[in-house]
């Protein structure tokens, strides 16, 4: 049997080339005669550049201000091969929540994009003729105003500086996170207190970003907080659309670029998986891509994640053969955090023992 890995990362534990790793090992010492394919996936956000780089293109590590403005070290890739130079930058890198040691009100309405901001200048420094940014784990909620000042340099409280230091750039914001930047669907609202905002800090961000979204849309000319994506990244969506960036799905970029079409062809069983498996991961994530690809081909999908919330009926409907998870196995949840790697290449190795198609 031939069979395709194609995880994303899980979460702050593995990144997707470490689980496919760690699910390949485990299944194949169960099932050694199995052919294994290889193929971690990203949706945008912490692993973007990671799993574009195992195929393609040069790394370059810039130094930019991190979320609280601590200098990070951020590894972005161009791509020169082709007729367009193709910059590929994952805003985790600049401002990502694993960045933020400690969760709190403050730090969340503190952290900031200005080094994505950077990194575009770099990558447009470098030559690049589209760049193409990666939008999810962010720990900023400030709707790119950081990436606006830090492009707009010493006019950093005009937008127009930034656009026009842009003008004529494919300017790419790939994400799969379709909520508007404002609202109960909004970046405060539903993001914030991911990032550490109690109820009172999310009223304080989403007033900002009601007030920076007056700031975007005489950029743009239209309501920008209203363009789907606009929230992703803490808003940094609604900073990119108002620069003239069109947005694409993240898994859709990393699928393009991997050529996932063919290697679902090639395979007997799709294997993916994610931190955790929840009702998000269904609208359109890299798990819900993935079972897609597989059911039009009357392939079987086996998920691993830390946790699985969804029932067995909801499963069944969205084309899953099987989910597992870590916690199921660990003697607790630090535990399942604390050594996933290993965990997850038991788990497969479980599963790989028991599995056989219905």
């Amino acid at each position: 049997m031939r069979a395709l890995i194609a995880p994303d990362s899980f979460g702050d534990t593995l990144t997707a080339v470490q689980a496919a790793d760690a699910i390949a090992t485990g299944w194949s010492r169960a099932r050694p005669d199995d052919q294994l394919v290889c193929a971690p996936l990203s949706d945008g956000g912490p692993g973007f550049v990671d799993v574009l780089a195992a195929r393609f293109g040069r790394l370059i590590t810039t130094t930019v201000p991190g979320p609280l403005g601590d200098p990070v070290d951020a590894q972005w890739l161009i791509d020169d091969t082709g007729d367009t130079v193709t910059a590929y930058i994952e805003c985790a890198q600049a401002c990502g929540l694993h960045l933020v040691g400690s969760r709190s009100p403050s730090a969340a309405f503190a952290a900031s994009t200005r080094g994505v901001g950077d990194l575009v200048s770099a990558a447009a420094a470098a030559g690049a003729q589209r760049i193409v940014v990666g939008l999810g784990g962010s720990a900023s909620t400030d709707g790119g105003s950081g990436l606006i000042a830090a492009l707009a340099g010493p006019a950093p409280s005009d937008p127009r500086t930034a656009a026009d230091r842009l003008a004529g750039m494919d300017l790419v914001a790939a994400s799969d996170v379709d909520n508007p930047m404002l609202g109960p669907k909004g970046a405060a609202a539903v993001f914030g207190p991911q990032k550490g905002a109690d109820p009172a800090m999310v009223a304080a961000l989403e007033d900002r970003l009601a007030a920076w979204n007056a700031t975007l849309t005489a950029l743009a000319g239209c309501d920008i907080a209203e363009e789907p994506g606009a929230g992703a990244a803490g808003g940094l969506g609604a900073a990119l659309i108002a620069l003239g960036a069109r947005r694409v799905s993240g898994a859709t970029v990393i699928a393009t670029a991997i050529g996932l079409d063919e290697l679902v062809a090639d395979a007997d069983l799709l294997i993916t998986g994610e931190g955790k498996f929840d009702h998000q991961t269904l609208q359109g994530k890299v798990v819900s891509a993935v079972a897609t690809a597989a059911a039009r081909r009357d392939l079987p999908t086996v998920v691993f994640a830390g946790q699985v919330v969804l029932t067995g009926a909801e499963l069944a409907s969205a084309g899953i053969a099987q989910a597992h998870a870590i916690v199921d196995i660990a003697e607790s949840t630090q535990h399942a955090m604390d050594d996933a790697g290993p965990l997850l290449t038991r788990l497969a190795e479980q599963a790989g023992l028991a599995w056989r198609r219905e």
